[in-house]
């Protein structure tokens, strides 16, 4: 048996493995690249360069941005926006996020938006109730269409552009895309507007978060601390104002304790002596009791519960549910609301046994017992690493979801800025300039190189990497060739308008097994010599190749952009073709259609 069809027959059992879905996809596509070596197809390097290929780091150093988006509430801010600009109307933040997918997909590509607009759709589907399944496959097709857009939206555009001017046959200006790509992409929206629901499935991720967006004021009234803890802030006429903290005595106050002293600067337990006017004191007693202390030293109380949550979690510092487990070095010692851990960056706000509050000055601690503390996200993330105490809900992923812009968002996005500028202007190539923004995300102290290992979805990495090795052994053993010119033998009759409808045709069916670019680079040589054959102009069959290459619809493992959203989608095999179909009927016409409007035979 020849290479090609030893090549064709092993792409063919990868894509039944795929569609039957009862092995790992990565564990497939790792056993394809490994059986094309075995059977000779392909050396050892051919087989694993995929691990290395340019590719493969560029769409990892994506997700590290994306990871770094996220933990600053980048994506939480952008999730929020959308959200309100669509108000209550899924089809209208359906709409919204294609759009702004597509923008971005013309801006940086494909890859590098489907990166950076993950974050925004997981926190979509979370608030919205939404399932992932409606809105991951509608962002990959908005970031496949949105990169016609201009001449950097795929690597594609530009393999044609430049065989175009090296062939002599014309030149593809940077927004001329858009002939094809705003057509194609007001399509897709409309597709996916009135048939995303029915050839959709609605399935929710396990990869999906739980809802954190109102985390403060469920563990407030979980631990009944809109009704126990009182703020009484500093106003300028209160005698406090530049008075030590041991200056409040609460000895004549029945019940009354103190918690702590918040900085009005940040809302984080205050390490200055003196009190400043705007600063929080934070007590627990009764209502009554708490009202005399305020009106004897010239404080105001503040009780509102939504307050109450935005004083404790915001953009400095947060709340975290600890649970003492068994064994743990905690059990026995002395705890009370108020202290603070041998740090002092951590405050114990409450405490819990079996459900029921424990309002005693001092107590040992139990297994099972909860503890609520309240410190600067930093500090939480460092103490909560401890084993002595197991975490109930993640500090870092409450973060990102709960607060918006928070600590270190600025700089992010002033590197995010930076990586459009580096593509745009094609200063480097793309994988340099997303390794470049990764490294400063991490050199910035934006996000820690553990965060990154955690968030980046090292599945997508390995899927992408293996599935490069069938793309080259269809180039290798020429299959791909074999299938392109039979296919452009029998139409070659039949006159150009066929003719470029069969390249789009070849393109399309060899872009679903594998990658766009090496579509293109297979097929534009083909494309360039029929026209030759023809004699009609090349550019028309060019656009033809570009557009069926980059038509990847019917297969979650043709193009990063759907391997991305793979996992985050709930998705299986099968999933894809039944929207996917639609939108490739519609840019097959569009394409036949258009084309030889804007570039002659």
């Amino acid at each position: 048996m020849s290479d090609t069809w030893i090549t064709l027959l092993i792409i063919g059992v990868a894509l039944v493995m795929f569609a039957w879905n009862a092995v790992p996809a990565a564990v497939v596509a790792i056993g394809a690249a490994l059986a094309l070596y075995f059977t000779g197809v392909l050396t050892m390097n051919e087989a694993v360069t995929g691990f290395g290929d340019p590719v493969v780091v560029l769409i990892a150093a994506l997700l590290a941005i994306a990871v770094a988006l996220e933990i600053t509430g980048v994506g939480a801010w952008a999730g929020q926006l959308l959200l309100r600009l669509s108000g209550r109307s899924d089809t209208a933040l359906i709409v919204a996020l294609m759009i702004v997918a597509a923008i971005f997909s013309a801006l940086i590509g494909m890859n590098g938006a489907v990166a950076a607009m993950l974050p925004v759709t997981v926190v979509i589907a979370v608030r919205s109730g939404i399932a992932s399944s409606l809105l991951m496959i509608p962002l990959a097709l908005a970031c496949l269409q949105g990169a016609k857009l201009t001449l950097l939206g795929s690597p594609v555009n530009v393999i044609a552009a430049t065989q175009a001017d090296e062939a002599g046959v014309g030149h593809i200006g940077f927004f001329e895309w858009a002939w094809l790509g705003i057509p194609q992409l007001l399509g897709s929206i409309l597709i996916v507007v009135f048939l995303g629901k029915k050839f959709l499935p609605e399935r929710h991720s396990e990869s999906i978060p739980t809802d954190f967006s109102g985390h403060a004021h469920t563990l407030v009234e979980h631990y009944n601390l809109a009704d126990s803890l009182h703020q009484l802030f500093v106003p300028g006429t209160s005698p406090l104002v530049g008075a030590a903290r041991s200056a409040i005595d609460l000895g004549e106050y029945r019940d009354v304790r103190l918690v702590a002293f918040l900085d009005h600067a940040d809302n984080q337990p205050l390490e200055r002596e003196k009190l400043e006017m705007g600063d929080l004191v934070l007590v627990r007693g009764d209502a009554d009791e708490v009202g005399r202390l305020a009106a004897d030293l010239g404080l105001e109380v503040h009780q509102h519960s939504e307050a109450l949550a935005d004083v404790l979690m915001g953009r400095d510092s947060g709340l975290a549910e600890v649970v003492i487990p068994q064994r743990s070095p905690m059990i026995g010692k002395t705890f009370f609301p108020g202290m603070t851990t041998e740090e002092e960056d951590l405050m114990v706000l409450a405490v819990q046994r079996g459900g029921a509050e424990l309002v005693r000055p001092r107590l040992r601690l139990r297994a099972g017992d909860h503890l609520l503390l309240q410190g600067s996200w930093p500090a939480l993330e460092r103490y909560l690493s401890n084993p002595q105490v197991l975490v109930v809900d993640s500090p870092e992923l409450v973060k990102s979801q709960a607060v918006a812009l928070g600590r270190g968002a600025p700089v992010a996005l002033a590197i995010l800025g930076l990586l459009v500028c580096l593509l745009v202007f094609n200063v480097t190539p793309a994988p340099i300039a997303a390794l470049v923004c990764a490294c400063l995300m991490v050199v910035t102290r934006v996000v820690r190189l553990p965060q990154i290992y955690r968030g980046i979805d090292w599945n997508t990495v390995i899927l992408i990497g293996a599935m490069i090795a069938p793309a080259t052994a269809m180039t290798k053993s020429g299959a791909a060739q074999m299938i392109g010119d039979h296919v452009v033998g029998v139409l070659g009759g039949a006159g150009p308008t066929v003719v470029l409808a069969g390249l789009f045709l070849v393109s399309t069916v060899i872009s679903q097994f594998i990658s766009n670019t090496s579509t293109a680079l297979v097929m534009m040589p083909i494309g360039l010599a029929t026209a030759s054959d023809l004699g009609v102009s090349a550019l028309p069959m060019m656009m033809a190749v570009a557009m069926g290459a980059s038509a990847s619809f019917l297969t979650p493992f043709a193009n990063g952009v759907s391997l991305m959203v793979y996992g985050p989608g709930g998705y299986k095999f099968g999933d894809f073709w039944r929207l996917g179909l639609w939108v490739l009927a519609w840019t097959m016409l569009v394409t036949v259609v258009v084309t030889p409007l804007v570039w002659r035979f």
